[in-house]
């Protein structure tokens, strides 16, 4: 069951698949036309009106697409998904992970659904990839573990369960074998 942000994610990407394939399409109509201009004389004066026409369009695509850009990265960075990695994230959850050539050390393996978590992943090795699981197989959230230095990620587990840990860049011999688990709890009722 998909929540109410990643719905509205898998909507926002089928519009900009939409909006994707109306510009191939249309690229494709201005290469069509170019083809079968190809062929034809022209005068001057017509040849001279298609170069200022060429170019107003020029001006106006490359304006556009200017505008368009800057809009999507607004629109996709305004709420920048990674949180700022120089001070405590004020996680009500801590958990310190360290990957090793072929193992991860997690600080803790309970964790309670419904409260932001703080990863703080390193490596003492070699870099590794550091991705969560949920328990239907799909990939929450990841990060690089790196030698040398800490890179903090913010999640909120809304689904009880077992998630795996598994390591996302070939780091050696063992590598497909470099997994961990831990358990996210429902949260208590305290009423």
């Amino acid at each position: 069951m998909a929540l109410p942000g990643e719905r509205t994610t898998m909507v926002l990407q089928n519009v900009i698949w939409a909006i994707t394939l109306a510009g191939m399409g249309l690229v494709a109509l201005g290469f069509i036309y170019a083809i079968t201009q190809a062929g034809k004389p022209a005068d001057t004066a017509e040849a001279e009106r298609a170069h200022r026409t060429s170019m107003t369009l020029r001006r106006a695509l490359f304006v556009a697409l200017l505008l368009l850009g800057i809009g999507i990265a607004w629109a996709s960075l305004r709420p920048f998904p990674i949180p700022l990695q120089h001070g405590p994230l004020q996680a009500a959850q801590v958990v310190e992970v360290v990957g090793h050539q072929w193992t991860w050390d997690v600080s803790q393996t309970h964790l309670r659904a419904g409260e932001p978590v703080e990863f703080r992943v390193t490596a003492s090795d070699v870099n590794h990839g550091f991705a969560i699981y949920a328990p239907d197989g799909r990939i929450v959230i990841q990060t690089q573990a790196m030698p040398g230095f800490t890179n903090k990620i913010l999640y909120t587990f809304h689904t009880p369960g077992t998630y795996k840990i598994m390591c996302l860049e070939y780091c050696g011999v063992a590598h497909n074998g470099m997994t961990a688990e831990f358990d996210v709890a429902a949260r208590e009722d305290k009423s």
